[in-house]
C-alpha cells in the first residue's frame, strides 16, 4: 500500500515587515543555509518557496547559500516553488503588476538557479476570482492555496465555527482549529485537504491549512507566553500526524501541514509581533533548526512519504479532480482566517497606493502615446514599471495599529516611488514628449510622492 505523502513546504520573503535591510544577509546565513543544510543532511525532500527578490539577494549578499539551495535541486531533494517578484498582495493591486512581476521571477529563479518553478505561492494567499488565471498566463501549472479559506466558504463551517471575516481583524489564526472540529470525521471536506484538485481552466491546486501548520509553528518557537502552560510538544505533533493519516486514509493521498514562513526556522521571525503585539523581532531561535528537523523525522516515523508538489501531483494522476468551490472563496480574503483588504485599510496602503496607482497609469499612458504596450516597454519605462511594482510590497503596508511596519519598510516604497516617477520623466524627455503633461506630470507627481512622504515619515513606528 502506497504511503501517504507530506508536503513541507518553508517560504522565503526577504522584505518582510520589520526585518531591516542590515539584518538581511544574517536571517539568510541564520535561517535560509541552516535549512538548508538540515534537508542536504538527512533523508529529507521539501518544497521551498521564494520571491524572486528574495533569490536575487541571496545571489548578492549570500552566494554560498544559493550554491547549496542549487545543490539541493539538483539532487531533487527541493522543489523550487515561485511566487511575484515582489512580496504584495495579489487581490489589492492591478492585475498588470501581478502578471509582470510573476513572469519577472520567474526569469529570476532561471537566471540564479537554473531552474524555472512550475509551482506558484500565492502572498499570504491573498484572493480574487482572477488569481488563478494569472498563475497560468505566467506559466505556472500548480498553485498552493489556502484550506481555511476555501471551508470557510461553506456556510455550513461558518456556522459551525462561528468564524467571520472584518477587515479590521487581524485574523482568527489561533481559532482556526474549530474548522478541523469540524471537519475531522467528514471526508466530503476533508478531501479538499487530502487531495490536489484543479480549476475548470485546468490550474492544479494544492491546498494547505492552520489546522496543522499553527500548532507546528508554535512546536517551532518553543514559546508559551502566557497561551499555554507547556509549550507545544513533540508528543502533541506526533498525535497530530497520526491523527491526519487517519484522515488521508479516509479520504485522499496527502497532507501540506507546514507552509509557512522560513524564516521562523533559525529565528523568531515575527512571530511575537504577531502573536503579542511585542516589539520583538527576529531574534535568534537555533532550536527551531533542530525542531524543524524533528518534524520532517516525526512525518517519516509515522509512516508518510516526504515528498515535493510534483510528486503528490503525478502519484494522483487521473484522481486530481475539479474543485467546483474555488469560485465561492470571498474576495478579499486571505490566510490565517484574515483579510486582503485588511493589508488595503491600513493608513499606509491608503495614502501610497493611490500615488503608485497614478504612476501605473502614466507609465501606461506614455507607452500607449509611443506606440508602445507593457510587453514591450523601452528602458526607462521598464525602470519605471520594477520600480513602482516594488513600492507596492505588502510588508510596508502591514501590519495596521497598534503595531506597524518598520521604518524603512515605508522608506523604501516612497524611495522606489521616486525612482519611477524620474525614471517616467526621463522617458518622456528621451521621447521628445516631455511637454505632453496631459499625458503625466512627472513635476507634480514629485510633489505628491513628497506629500505623503513627510506625513509618513513624521509618525512614530511600533518599536521606536
Amino acid at each position: 500500500m502506497q504511503k501517504p505523502q507530506i508536503i513541507y513546504m518553508p517560504h522565503a520573503n526577504i522584505q518582510y515587515s520589520q526585518l531591516a535591510p542590515e539584518k538581511r544577509q544574517w536571517v539568510m546565513k541564520n535561517s535560509y543555509e541552516k535549512l538548508f543544510d538540515l534537508v542536504l543532511s538527512g533523508p529529507y525532500k521539501i518544497a521551498f518557496e521564494a520571491s524572486g527578490k528574495t533569490i536575487e539577494e541571496i545571489a548578492l549578499q549570500a552566494p554560498e547559500v544559493l550554491e547549496k539551495l542549487k545543490q539541493l535541486v539538483t539532487e531533487k531533494k527541493l522543489e523550487p516553488v515561485s511566487s511575484p517578484y515582489i512580496h504584495f498582495m495579489l487581490s489589492n493591486i492591478p492585475t498588470e503588476i501581478t502578471l509582470d512581476s510573476l513572469r519577472y521571477a520567474l526569469d529570476i529563479w532561471e537566471k540564479y538557479v537554473g531552474v524555472r518553478p512550475e509551482t506558484g505561492w500565492n502572498p499570504e494567499c491573498g484572493w480574487a476570482s482572477y488569481v488563478p488565471d494569472l498563475y497560468q498566463k505566467a506559466g505556472f501549472k500548480t498553485l498552493v492555496m489556502d484550506a481555511d479559506s476555501l471551508l470557510l466558504s461553506f456556510e455550513e463551517i461558518r456556522q459551525a465555527t462561528g468564524l467571520k471575516y472584518d477587515i479590521q481583524g487581524h485574523s482568527n489564526k489561533n481559532h482556526l482549529f474549530k474548522i478541523e472540529d469540524y471537519i475531522q470525521d467528514k471526508p466530503d471536506f476533508l478531501k479538499y485537504i487530502t487531495n490536489p484538485s484543479k480549476t475548470e481552466s485546468g490550474l492544479q491546486m494544492l491546498f494547505r491549512s492552520d489546522c496543522m501548520a499553527n500548532p507546528m509553528l508554535w512546536f517551532l518557537m518553543g514559546a508559551t507566553e502566557g497561551m499555554r502552560k507547556e509549550p507545544v510538544s513533540l508528543k502533541e505533533i506526533q498525535t497530530l500526524l497520526a491523527k491526519w493519516k487517519t484522515r488521508i486514509e479516509q479520504s485522499g493521498s496527502f497532507i501540506m501541514p507546514y507552509a509557512e514562513d522560513a524564516e521562523y526556522i533559525g529565528t523568531s521571525a515575527y512571530f511575537y509581533v504577531k502573536q503579542f503585539n511585542q516589539a520583538r523581532f527576529f531574534e535568534p531561535e537555533p532550536q527551531s533548526v533542530t525542531r524543524f528537523g524533528q518534524l520532517l523525522d516525526s512525518a517519516i516515523e509515522a509512516g508518510y512519504e516526504l515528498s515535493t508538489p510534483s510528486e503528490v501531483i503525478a502519484a494522483a494522476g487521473k484522481n486530481v479532480f475539479v474543485n467546483e468551490h474555488v469560485l465561492d472563496i470571498e474576495n478579499g480574503v486571505a490566510w490565517h482566517g484574515g483579510t486582503a483588504k485588511a493589508w488595503a485599510n491600513t493608513e499606509y496602503s491608503r495614502l501610497m497606493d493611490p500615488v503608485c496607482q497614478s504612476i501605473l497609469n502614466g507609465i501606461k499612458e506614455v507607452a500607449q502615446h509611443v506606440g508602445l504596450d507593457l510587453d514591450t516597454l523601452d528602458a526607462d519605462l521598464s525602470t519605471a514599471m520594477k520600480a513602482v511594482t516594488s513600492a507596492y510590497v505588502s510588508d510596508s503596508r502591514w501590519p495596521p495599529l497598534p503595531t506597524s511596519p518598520g521604518r524603512f519598510n515605508v522608506r523604501e516604497s516612497l524611495d522606489d516611488m521616486v525612482v519611477a516617477n524620474n525614471a517616467l520623466r526621463a522617458a518622456m524627455v528621451k521621447r521628445g514628449i516631455a511637454h505632453k503633461r496631459s499625458l503625466y506630470s512627472p513635476e507634480l507627481m514629485a510633489t505628491q510622492i513628497k506629500a505623503i512622504d513627510d506625513q509618513l515619515m513624521a509618525r512614530k513606528y511600533f518599536g521606536e
